[in-house]
């Protein structure tokens, strides 16, 4: 199978890996239709509640975080072939019934062509604002029940679930996905996220890692497929990279360190990417000119990759991340078709 190809679009990323302002709502739906055009196969949107302190303290107006599978919605009506991605839906902020009604809805309308990435957050933060009486809970429990939860939601007539954080009885959530099963991909780079993966999930979507990185994460993740009686080649390794591609290597450098999302991936420093210190963000990143690109791409493919997710462009303004789009699709995709 060719490797296949995602790229974020902006739900909630503004004043994260992007500027504020950024885009706007009628900027959302050309971002897609061209990643469609050049060849992308998914486009890819992520998740936030409320604005992260750090994001409060650089900017003086707070950022729009527009809702991904409501987004997602707008952009299948317009779409045709392209998937729909979440990476991530935060599972602690969600409920999961509701959750499990919109995702069939939007698997339904698009004719079955949604992904759904789940986990935990990079901020806890943001948990803790929409739940203060629940700050000493576990959120890894809460995405271990919640996607044994939706796996429920999404197949049985009757679902009932009795967990410590997750708890409904008799459900009947129709309609059920178009896709069966419907993909669910575990986001994150924590060994139990690959557990995750392993155990439950049709895919793993860790972010920012080197390819030996993840070539140990595959082993993990086959190692957590055997156990629970799975194929593990059967699951999809889908980690989501930042992209500056330049004409030159000096010229990607270049962006990627005056961007924005160069600010946001030090930010992660001590939380989601804090085991990701060595070598700096350059080896685990997509930074060159597209021949370079190409090359840095076939070193991840050796290493166990089928999906590049969600990759973002470094870009300040939405022509900038149009441009670094077609010139992806362009001068890469074509050499892993």
């Amino acid at each position: 199978m060719p490797l296949s190809f995602g790229v974020h679009i902006p739900t909630c990323i503004e004043g994260m890996m992007y500027p504020v302002p950024f885009a706007r709502p009628e900027d959302i739906l050309p971002i897609a239709q061209l990643a469609e055009r050049v060849g992308f196969d998914s486009v890819w949107g992520n998740d936030h509640m409320t604005t992260q302190r750090y994001v409060q303290r650089e900017w003086p107006d707070p950022p729009n975080f527009y809702e991904p599978l409501i987004t997602f919605t707008y952009v299948a009506a317009r779409t045709e072939r392209i998937r729909l991605a979440t990476g991530i839906i935060v599972l602690p902020m969600r409920t999961m019934p509701v959750l499990a009604k919109q995702v069939a809805t939007l698997d339904q309308l698009s004719g079955g062509r949604v992904i759904l990435g789940v986990g935990t957050g990079a901020y806890r933060e943001e948990y803790e604002a929409l739940a203060p009486d629940a700050r000493g809970a576990r959120r890894g429990e809460i995405v271990d029940e919640g996607m044994q939860a939706l796996r429920l939601l999404f197949t049985e007539r009757r679902a009932t679930y009795r967990g410590r954080h997750v708890r409904f009885e008799e459900v009947e959530c129709f309609p059920k996905p178009r896709q069966a099963p419907l993909p669910m991909y575990a986001g994150g780079n924590h060994p139990e996220v690959r557990r995750r993966a392993g155990a439950w999930s049709q895919g793993w979507m860790p972010a920012v890692l080197s390819p030996e990185e993840i070539a140990r994460g595959v082993d993990d993740v086959h190692r957590a497929a055997a156990a629970a009686g799975r194929d593990g080649s059967a699951i999809d390794i889908a980690p989501q990279f930042a992209c500056s591609i330049g004409r030159t290597h000096e010229d990607a450098v270049r962006r990627f360190h005056a961007s924005q999302l160069y600010k946001h991936l030090e930010s992660l420093k001590r939380s989601t990417l804090r085991d990701q210190q060595a070598g700096g963000f350059e080896q685990r990143n997509l930074i060159g000119s597209p021949e370079e690109i190409c090359e840095r791409i076939r070193a991840y493919e050796r290493a166990g990759v089928t999906t590049c997710s969600g990759i973002l462009f470094v870009a300040n303004t939405v022509p900038e991340l149009q441009e670094a789009i077609e010139l992806f699709g362009r001068e890469v995709i074509p050499s892993f078709t």
